[in-house]
């Protein structure tokens, strides 16, 4: 029997619900461009032919100190016209239903068209907050055109340029304005949530049914069959954590239903909300693209990390030899971050599944370590000494002193120089092997700043 995801109210404001913003319209408005330049990045492709982004795109977007997640949809071309408005319409629902904030995009240059009257219609339904935005506005004369948009019966207007920035800013302060606030729940609730993620099919449902002694989610040989992301609350063996089981992450571009992307967004959710995250890898079949995706996925919202190679039972060859050249690769796979705990496991014969919690729990209790700027500086100045940053045109860099930072999400570590901006990448991984050396951090990220002295 499949348990139901609690709601928001039984788990606090946005626990599931990590603060989704979504950009909708008709193809060739500006979509993925506006995606760009919230997220600072290329990941969306552009081009002027309609139809150019077919997958949905999701990155992380941050404004004043508030960080939430958008998703850029796109509209298919189809030769019929009916489908096509079809799938937008599905698109606009999708969006609605699961955001927090729509962004609704229309074309200055085009003026209000049948399918912007079509989603429209939809969006003045629904009780998501929808802003208006008229793109393409180049320059101060195409503002006044913008005065037709009206029409449509969702408020202001409000003018941006996707293309060159303009008004972008003041558009991310209206949205961040709109965004629910932080819930006091959500702040005091100091339960762990570790998140189990993976590929679909590599045993997520079948490993938390393990941990919890039932049959509570759902397991078939199909892979989608776990499609929201539940949530069990885990109190045994002097344990007290929320376990998330979410659904298989594909790639994009094998993600064809609606229903899937739900699942996907969802599970992207329950990352960002999770304290650990259990990446599961199949043992029969190794590493795969895929899976670095969910990692890098891990890394960026620098969570706690625990790597579980499930279906151990079924590899026939289970010596020492073969577990230290699967975990060898993995590590060399996911390098530069290489301090994580691998467990070799089986969800079916329950085999070393225990491993996996203490675990968790342990890298969950890494990321709280506290280490007194006595004892740092008495370590590691003495190695910055021995081994100092490369000089840069001739300039010598001298790191003085050294502070882990108080009240920070991940341990994070800052270093005063003379000439901070000198300090390059590599020297900053240095630090954070050595420091990872003295002291057990394993399993969760470090960050390493560089401050002027």
């Amino acid at each position: 029997m499949s348990a139901s995801p609690p709601s928001r109210e039984d788990l606090g404001g946005s626990f599931i619900m990590g603060n989704l913003v979504a950009i909708v319209g008709r193809p060739n408005v500006g979509k993925s461009t506006l995606f760009n330049r919230f997220t600072q990045t290329r990941h969306a492709i552009v081009a002027d032919e309609a139809g150019t982004t077919r997958d949905r795109q999701y990155g992380k977007c941050e404004w004043t100190g508030r960080e939430f997640s958008i998703v850029d949809t796109g509209g298919w071309v189809v030769n019929s016209d009916d489908i096509f408005e079809e799938e937008i319409r599905k698109q606009v629902l999708i969006a609605v239903e699961e955001a927090d904030v729509v962004l609704f995009l229309v074309d200055v240059q085009n003026g209000v068209t049948d399918l912007d009257m079509q989603v429209a219609s939809i969006l003045r339904r629904a009780k998501t907050p929808v802003i208006l935005v008229s793109n393409k506005t180049d320059n101060y004369d195409l503002q006044y055109n913008a005065a037709e948009f009206y029409s449509l019966g969702l408020g202001d207007p409000f003018c941006v340029s996707a293309l060159t920035g303009s008004g972008t800013g003041d558009l991310l302060d209206m949205v961040v304005e709109k965004l629910p606030a932080p819930t006091p729940d959500e702040e005091t609730e100091e339960i762990p949530r570790f998140a189990v993620v993976g590929r679909p099919n590599v045993g997520k449902s079948s490993i938390v049914n393990a941990f919890i002694g039932e049959d509570r989610n759902i397991v078939t040989n199909i892979a989608g069959t776990t499609r929201d992301s539940i949530y069990t609350r885990y109190t045994k063996f002097g344990f007290d954590f929320y376990l998330v089981d979410t659904a298989g992450i594909r790639k994009k571009g094998k993600v064809n239903e609606d229903l899937e992307f739900y699942s996907v967004m969802r599970s992207i959710r329950a990352i960002e909300n999770a304290d650990v995250c259990i990446l599961m890898l199949d043992a029969t079949r190794g590493i795969e693209s895929q899976d670095l995706n969910i990692y890098s996925l891990v890394q960026r919202n620098q969570k706690g990390l625990v790597v579980v190679i499930n279906k151990w039972d079924l590899v026939e060859d289970k010596s020492t030899k073969a577990m230290k050249y699967f975990e060898d690769t993995i590590r060399e796979r996911f390098a530069p971050f290489t301090d994580f705990p691998i467990i070799f496991a089986s969800a079916l014969t329950k085999q070393r599944i225990f491993k996996v919690l203490e675990m968790a729990k342990e890298t969950y209790l890494n990321r709280t370590t506290k280490v007194s700027t006595a004892k740092l500086n008495e370590e590691m100045l003495p190695i910055i000494e021995a081994t100092p940053p490369p000089s840069n045109k001739g300039k010598y860099i001298k790191i003085k002193y050294c502070m882990q930072l108080p009240g920070t999400r991940v341990p994070s570590f800052v270093f005063f120089a003379n000439l901070p901006q000198y300090v390059k990448e590599p020297y900053k991984r240095f630090l954070e092997n050595k420091i990872r050396e003295r002291w057990n951090f394993t399993g969760t990220p470090i960050n390493i700043y560089i401050r002027q002295k």
